[in-house]
């Protein structure tokens, strides 16, 4: 990760993701999911289904969605919420673009780090 400011880092280039693919990236306390649209928008997301723990970058992105590729439950790119009758959501992270680069909140990313240090204390 490259710091770009104190409240965002980017993770890489738009050119790395193709339209509708995805990208993992290694935050140390988690896998995040970096998710490409048709319309070239980016979403940033848990890379871990809510389901049973599968990696949705490597599921079939569509629609403003990704589909497990373990069990098919769809989840929502911007909300992280499964969608129709399933039930779950994911931690979503904020993301910007600068000249091509994706810059993730690094306030989004100090706190989905703190609520994994409070979850493996407990």
């Amino acid at each position: 990760m490259t710091f770009i400011d104190k409240h965002w880092i980017g993770v890489g280039r738009i050119a790395d993701i193709p339209p509708l693919g995805a990208r993992r990236i290694e935050a140390g306390f988690a896998t995040i999911g970096l998710f490409r649209t048709a319309r070239d928008e980016i979403f940033a997301i848990e890379d871990r289904c809510p389901h049973k723990g599968g990696p949705l970058t490597q599921g079939i992105v569509h629609d403003g969605c990704v589909t497990c590729p373990l069990h098919n439950m769809v989840i929502g790119l911007e909300s992280g919420e499964a969608q129709g009758a399933d039930e779950g959501r994911v931690t979503t992270f904020r993301v910007r673009m600068v000249d091509g680069e994706i810059q993730l909140s690094g306030e989004d990313l100090a706190r989905a780090a703190n609520r994994a240090c409070a979850a493996e204390a407990a």
